[in-house]
C-alpha cells in the first residue's frame, strides 16, 4: 500500500524541482557561451624542477586571488611539462593555442625554450609569451623578431659582475668555470660576459670545465665525471658553476669533495639557477657543499604582500622542507598578478582589447614582489637589481652576507663588519675554515713548491751553485737572491715547504717553465720586462736596475800634478801679477823703510821675498807707506782668491776620477765604431741594437764576472750593465774604472711566478715591509 504513495510523492518533488533544473540548465548554457567570461592561460615550466615547482605555486596562488575576487571573469591555468627541451616545449605552446585556446603563455626556465616557443606561438599565432629567461647578450633586432615576446629574468651580466667583485675582492687571479652541457651552448653567452667582467678586475678564466649532461652518461658511478675533474696542470682552485642541472651538480660536489677540490684553500662559487635548486636537498648532499658561497637576487621580505603571499605559497607548497618563496616564485606571481590586471582592464573597458600593448604597459614602471621594474625592448628589468651573497653553512642556503648593485658594489656597511675582508670574518669557507682561501693549489710537503734557480749567472754575488752537492744541500745555493727568498718565506704568515732546482739556459727559458707550470717560480736576478709580464706574474722589485755604462779612467799619476789645477795662461797671470806687486812694493817702500835699504840687489831681493812670502801670509817685513798697505790690501786679497781656486781644484783631481774623453757618450761610441761588451745570456744585447741602435758586429760577448783583461787588452772600450752588476763590478774594481748613472730604467730585480699564483702578492708583501724596515 505504501508503493503508490511512495511514487506519488516522487513525482510530486520532480515536478517541484524542475523548474529549478531549467534555471541552472539555462545559467550553464549560458556562461559556456559566452567565452569572454573565461581567460585560458598556458604555463610551460619543468614539473621536475624546485624552479618549476615555486613557479607552479606561485601561478596557481595568483589565479586563485583573481577568480575569488572577480565574480565576472574567470582565469584557467594549463601548466605543461617542457623537462627543459626546446622542442617539447615549443610543441606544447603549439598545443595550447590550438586546442586550449589559450591567450597567453608563461614559463620556460631557459631561454632556448622561449626562443622556440616565441618562433611558434608569438610569431605565426600573435599570441603574448612571456618568458622567465633571456639571452645573457640580447641579439641585434631581437625586437623585431619577436614582437610579442616578453622577458623576466635575472639581469645575467649584472650577477656576472657581482661575481667577478668577488672574486677580485679577495685577489684571486685565476679561475675555473663549470657549467653542464645543455646540447644547446646556453652558456656560451654567460660565459663571454663572465670572461670581460673578470678581466676587467684584472683576472681571467684558466680552464674551462663542461660536464656532459646526465642523459648522456654511461656509468651510474659518474667516472667521466672524475676523469674531468683531473687538474694536473690547473693550479687555480677557485670554481665558478655557471649552470647545471640539480643531479649534475650534486654528483660535482660528491666528486669534487671525494677528490679533495672542496677543501682549504678552495673557493666554490654558484650562480643564482643553482642556489635556487638547492633547498629541495637532503642534508647529505648540502654536507658536500659546505662553505660554497652563492648569489641570489634581493627583494624585500618585511612587506604585507611578502607576508600574505608567503602563507598562501607555503600552503600548496607544504610538500617541500624548505617552502619559502623564492625569487623565482615571486616573479611568476608578478606576471600572473599584471595578467589578472590586464584582463580586468580589458573587461571594464570593452575599447582596449589588445592584451600584448595591455601587457607592454603594465609591465612598465610596475611595482611587485621581486621589485620595482621597468620595460625596455621587450624585456623586463629592475630599475637597480641587487644581489645577495649567501654562504652555505650547516647544510642550508638562508645566510646572507652581504648585499651588492651595480652603482656601489658591495654594501659599505657590511665591508665595514668584515664581512668579505681578507681575513674572511664572517664565513665559512670549505674546510670549514674562517680565513679567506688562496683559491689556489697551495704546496703541501707531499707536494712541495719548485723553485728554479739560473744555473749561471753574470755575478755569483747574486746567486751561485755549487754543482758538486746534492739539491737537498741548503750549502749547494747561495747568494743574495737566494739569502732574500729564504728571509721571506720565513717571513710568511704559512708554512711554504719548497725544494729548488738549477738549470742553464737565459732567464727567458727559465720564464717558460714557469709559464708551462713545469716549475712554480724561478729566483733570481731577474729583470722585470714589459714582454715577461706577459709570461709570468712578478713581485716586487728588491733592486732597482737601469742600463750603466763601465769605463776605465783616464787616471795618470804625474810629479807635475801641483801644476795642474791652473792652466798655462792663469801661471803666466799669477807670475805677472807677483812680479807687478814686487816692483810696487819696492818703488813705494825703498825711500822710507830701512829694512828695503842696502844694495839694490838686496832691495830686490827684499821686496821679492816679502811678495812672495805673502801668499802664504808668512812675510815679516814692516811696511811705512800707506800707499804700499793699499798696493798689499789688493795683492792679499788676490792671494785669497787664487790659494782657494788652487786648493779646490787640486782636492777635486785628487779625489773624483775622471773618465777618459773618448768614451764619456754612448753617441760618440756609435760613430767612432767602438766595440763594447755585453753579457751574452742578458736581454742587453737586444736591447743595445734594437734600442740604442749598435751594430751587431760591435757588440763583443763577454762571459760572467766580466774579466778586466777585456778592458787591458782594449778588446772593448766600454761595458753595458745592469745597476746591481755595475755596482759589483765597482766594488770589485774599484781602481782604474768608473760607471755612468744609468740613463735608461728598467723594472727591477724581482722574482718570477706562475701567473695568478697568490704567492707572489704575500711575497710582494714581504718585499715591501722589508724595505720599509729598511728605510
Amino acid at each position: 500500500m505504501s508503493f503508490p504513495f511512495t511514487t506519488a510523492n516522487t513525482v510530486h518533488r520532480l515536478w517541484i524541482l524542475f523548474p529549478v533544473l531549467i534555471i541552472l540548465s539555462y545559467g550553464y548554457g549560458v556562461g559556456a557561451q559566452n567565452s569572454s567570461d573565461v581567460t585560458n592561460v598556458g604555463a610551460i615550466i619543468n614539473f621536475n624542477s624546485r624552479i618549476g615547482k615555486e613557479q607552479k605555486a606561485a601561478m596557481e596562488v595568483a589565479a586563485e586571488d583573481f577568480n575569488n575576487r572577480s565574480k565576472t571573469h574567470k582565469l584557467i591555468l594549463h601548466f605543461r611539462d617542457s623537462g627543459r627541451d626546446p622542442f617539447r616545449a615549443a610543441s606544447a605552446a603549439e598545443e595550447l593555442i590550438k586546442e586550449k585556446k589559450v591567450e597567453a603563455i608563461v614559463g620556460m626556465e631557459t631561454w632556448q625554450e622561449a626562443a622556440q616557443v616565441a618562433d611558434h606561438a608569438g610569431t605565426q599565432s600573435k599570441v603574448p609569451v612571456i618568458s622567465f629567461a633571456a639571452p645573457t647578450i640580447t641579439p641585434p633586432l631581437m625586437q623585431r623578431r619577436w614582437p610579442h615576446l616578453i622577458r623576466m629574468a635575472t639581469d645575467a651580466s649584472a650577477q656576472m659582475k657581482c661575481i667577478a667583485d668577488l672574486v677580485s675582492a679577495y685577489h684571486w687571479k685565476r679561475v675555473v668555470v663549470i657549467y653542464e652541457d645543455d646540447g644547446y651552448g646556453g652558456a656560451v653567452g654567460t660565459l663571454a660576459v663572465l670572461s670581460e667582467a673578470l678581466r676587467d678586475v684584472g683576472s681571467k678564466i684558466e680552464h674551462r670545465l663542461i660536464l656532459p649532461r646526465v642523459s648522456s652518461l654511461s656509468n651510474p658511478n659518474w667516472v667521466e665525471l672524475e676523469e674531468l675533474l683531473k687538474l694536473p696542470l690547473i693550479q687555480s682552485r677557485v670554481f665558478i658553476v655557471l649552470q647545471s642541472s640539480l643531479p649534475t651538480v650534486t654528483h660535482l660536489f660528491r666528486v669534487a669533495k671525494k677528490m679533495g677540490l672542496v677543501e682549504r684553500d678552495s673557493a666554490w662559487i654558484i650562480t643564482e639557477s643553482i642556489a635556487s635548486l638547492l633547498d629541495s636537498l637532503d642534508s647529505s648532499d648540502m654536507s658536500t657543499m659546505e662553505g660554497t658561497l652563492g648569489t641570489k637576487t634581493y627583494y624585500a621580505k618585511n612587506t604585507n604582500s611578502y607576508a600574505k603571499f608567503q602563507n598562501e605559497f607555503q600552503t600548496k607548497f607544504s610538500e617541500e622542507d624548505n617552502s619559502k618563496p623564492g625569487i623565482y616564485a615571486l616573479r611568476a606571481f608578478d606576471t600572473m598578478t599584471i595578467i589578472t590586471q590586464a584582463l580586468r582592464r580589458m573587461t571594464s573597458n570593452s575599447s582596449t582589447s589588445n592584451l600584448q600593448e595591455l601587457l607592454n604597459t603594465l609591465f612598465n614602471n610596475y611595482t611587485g614582489l621581486s621589485g620595482k621594474m621597468y620595460f625596455k625592448e621587450g624585456g623586463v628589468l629592475l630599475y637597480s637589481p641587487k644581489f645577495r651573497i649567501i654562504n652555505i653553512v650547516d647544510g642550508k642556503t638562508d645566510k646572507e652576507l652581504i648585499s651588492w648593485t651595480p652603482e656601489v658594489g658591495f654594501s659599505p656597511s657590511l665591508v665595514n663588519q668584515g664581512t668579505y675582508s681578507s681575513n674572511g670574518v664572517g664565513i665559512i669557507w670549505p674546510g670549514n675554515v674562517t680565513s679567506a682561501p688562496k683559491g689556489w693549489a697551495m704546496p703541501t710537503d707531499e707536494k712541495k713548491m719548485r723553485i728554479l734557480v739560473p744555473g749561471i749567472t753574470s755575478f755569483y754575488k747574486f746567486v751561485k751553485v755549487d754543482w758538486s752537492r746534492q739539491d737537498s744541500d741548503e750549502k749547494k745555493f747561495d747568494g743574495f737572491c737566494i739569502a732574500l727568498f729564504k728571509m721571506i718565506v720565513s717571513n710568511l704568515s704559512y708554512s711554504l715547504p719548497y725544494e729548488i732546482e738549477a738549470r742553464n739556459g737565459s732567464f727567458d727559458s727559465l720564464l717558460n717553465l714557469v709559464q708551462n707550470k713545469t716549475y712554480d717560480a724561478v729566483v733570481g736576478d731577474i729583470t722585470v720586462l714589459s714582454e715577461r709580464l706577459e709570461k709570468v706574474d712578478f713581485t716586487q722589485p728588491y733592486l732597482e736596475s737601469g742600463l750603466s755604462m763601465i769605463v776605465p779612467e783616464n787616471y795618470e799619476e804625474s810629479t807635475w800634478l801641483f801644476l795642474k789645477p791652473f792652466t798655462w795662461q792663469m801661471w803666466v797671470v799669477t807670475g805677472g801679477i807677483l812680479i807687478y806687486t814686487t816692483l810696487i812694493v819696492w818703488f813705494l817702500e825703498r825711500p822710507s823703510n830701512p829694512e828695503f835699504g842696502g844694495p839694490f840687489k838686496d832691495q830686490i831681493r827684499t821686496a821679492t821675498w816679502f811678495t812672495f812670502s805673502s801668499l802664504f801670509f808668512a812675510h815679516r817685513e814692516k811696511i811705512y807707506s800707506n800707499l804700499t798697505r793699499v798696493v798689499v790690501i789688493e795683492w792679499l786679497f788676490v792671494v785669497l782668491i787664487l790659494s782657494s781656486s788652487y786648493t779646490a781644484n787640486l782636492s777635486s783631481m785628487l779625489t773624483i776620477k775622471r773618465l777618459d774623453p773618448n768614451v764619456t757618450d754612448i753617441e760618440m761610441l756609435k760613430r767612432t765604431d767602438a766595440k763594447i761588451g755585453s753579457d751574452a745570456d742578458s736581454f742587453i744585447v737586444n736591447y743595445l741594437e734594437v734600442v740604442l741602435g749598435f751594430k751587431n758586429s760591435n757588440i763583443i760577448e763577454v762571459g760572467p764576472q766580466y774579466n778586466v783583461d777585456d778592458f787591458k787588452s782594449k778588446r772593448i772600450s766600454a761595458a753595458f750593465l745592469e745597476l746591481p752588476y755595475a755596482e759589483v763590478f765597482i766594488n770589485q774594481n774599484c781602481k782604474g774604472y768608473t760607471s755612468t748613472a744609468p740613463n735608461y730604467r728598467f723594472g727591477g730585480f724581482s722574482f718570477a711566478f706562475q701567473q695568478g699564483s697568490p704567492i707572489a702578492r704575500d711575497f710582494t708583501k714581504a718585499i715591501l715591509e722589508l724595505l720599509e724596515k729598511e728605510n
